[in-house]
């Protein structure tokens, strides 16, 4: 089997053949969690997962670039995080891609998206729930938060730091703290080969973040299925079986996550 540990099925790309697709997956062991980036698509997931009774799960939170178009509403994700579909937080973190030009804009946008992912780390914890952890253009930033909460932690945090783009100093301190990284399709498009490589086998999780990241060419909408492209990969790159990525794979999701 396969988990796609980070899927949109609750994004409407999908509105035309949703149920279509998900059946398609499930009957080829494909397992799948759909990942919600603000309340309305947090609750979709949810609604999406509870029609499945195994193989398909919901993650609630607010991407950061949803910041300036929903007002986070802390006791609304605490109530969608009662469903038993629940398995985690996410996704939540910072994005520092469409960051104001003038000096002083830019501290306020910085510290916005700081007070927000604080906010979600504490729901998170209440529901003691792993979680997703959206970073790009920020993992020095989004590390010295995380080490700051783990210093005050009797256990480690949980969570993956979802379609991991960083360095190898990075990567270690990720690792560190006891997190999972998660390779999309963007391992085709960008050269995180030799951290492919170094990761233990036993800290990765693949992902698809479908509708986006396709790993075809030729095929513009990801869906979950393509999920095996990025293990392929991944077995290629440590010359181990196709068949071992997919089992460890798993059953890190499984652990993590709680499947």
């Amino acid at each position: 089997m396969l988990i796609d540990t980070h899927a949109h099925l609750n994004f409407s790309d999908y509105n035309g053949d949703r149920d279509g697709l998900i059946k398609k997956c499930l009957a080829k062991n494909v397992w799948m969690i759909n990942v919600g980036t603000d309340y309305e698509s947090s609750k979709k997931a949810i609604e999406i997962s509870e029609k499945y009774p195994q193989g398909v799960f919901a993650s609630i939170g607010m991407h950061p670039e949803n910041m300036g178009k929903e007002i986070f509403n802390y006791e609304n994700y605490k109530t969608l995080g009662d469903s038993q579909k629940v398995v985690a937080v996410g996704e939540i973190g910072l994005d520092y891609w469409n960051h104001p030009k003038t000096k002083k804009k830019e501290v306020e946008f910085k510290e916005k998206q700081r007070k927000l992912f604080l906010e979600q780390l504490k729901l998170a914890e209440e529901l003691n729930l792993p979680m997703i952890f959206h970073c790009r253009l920020a993992h020095d930033d989004l590390l010295e938060i995380l080490s700051a909460k783990y210093k005050i932690q009797d256990t480690k945090l949980r969570g993956v730091v979802h379609c991991f783009t960083g360095n190898l100093e990075q990567t270690k301190k990720y690792l560190d703290m006891g997190f999972y990284l998660g390779f999309t399709g963007i391992i085709f498009k960008l050269n995180l080969d030799e951290i492919i490589r170094k990761i233990p086998l036993d800290r990765i999780l693949v992902e698809t973040d479908c509708p986006f990241l396709s790993p075809l060419a030729e095929i513009k909408r990801n869906e979950p299925l393509f999920v095996k492209y990025i293990a392929e990969k991944i077995a290629k790159l440590k010359n181990i079986t196709f068949e071992k990525v997919a089992e460890k794979t798993s059953e890190n999701a499984k652990i993590l996550f709680d499947l």
